[in-house]
């Protein structure tokens, strides 16, 4: 399987109209357009049934004590985690493309509605649900594509890897607010092909992107 996008090419910086925040000058950083990516895949093999889409940075820090904190950084060396972006299940095996804010197309405080989506699809939630779940302005239930909002102070570039899954059933035997891992492990046997695309991001003014 092949997996492309029109919004960002293949290892490179992912526009600030793909993110959840974008770097301010006066405030570090202000939300963003936050419209999910388009993208395109090929290549399924013959008895595909249905995809499923997730989205994952794997450099989140693992301790949470110097994010976004004035005069400290989050150093390079801090042992770092999955956080999900986007989990999105159930997409028909006629379906190849994704278009650019087909999904989600601004921020909304306290989450988006799920789990229906376009096409007949399902959502689960993204960690945004978790990490907001103590802010009374936006804790709520954040289903579907919520981009990249790295701390602002990060010694690092952040990835985002955006994996398409080809899978041998039409309908995923999941139910509820289903969480990226938990999609993992609902998946496990049922993986025809994978194909996965990585864009990057920061909000560290030291960290100059081309």
């Amino acid at each position: 399987m092949e997996l492309s996008s029109s919004s960002f090419s293949d290892g490179q910086q992912i526009p600030g109209d793909f993110a959840f925040c974008i770097a301010d000058p006066d405030h570090h950083v202000c939300l963003g357009s936050n419209r999910n990516p388009q993208l395109a895949w090929s290549g399924a093999p013959a008895g595909t049934q249905s995809f499923a889409i997730i989205c994952h940075d794997p450099d989140v820090p693992s301790q949470g004590d110097d994010v976004n904190q004035e005069d400290r950084s989050v150093p390079a060396s801090l042992a770092r985690v999955d956080f999900f972006h986007w989990v999105l299940l159930d997409l028909p095996a006629s379906l190849g493309e994704i278009r650019e804010g087909e999904f989600c197309s601004d921020v909304t405080p306290r989450g988006k509605p799920g789990p229906h989506a376009p096409h007949g699809a399902r959502q689960g939630i993204n960690d945004y649900t978790s990490w907001f779940a103590g802010d009374n302005d936006m804790r709520g239930d954040y289903y579907g594509y919520d981009g990249p909002c790295p701390p602002w102070n990060d010694e690092i570039v952040h990835r985002y890897v955006f994996t398409v899954f080809s899978l041998d059933v039409a309908r995923l035997d999941v139910e509820g607010k289903l969480t990226g891992q938990q999609l993992r492990t609902a998946m496990q046997g049922h993986v025809l092909a994978q194909a996965s695309l990585i864009g990057t991001y920061t909000l560290n003014p030291a960290l100059k992107e081309g």
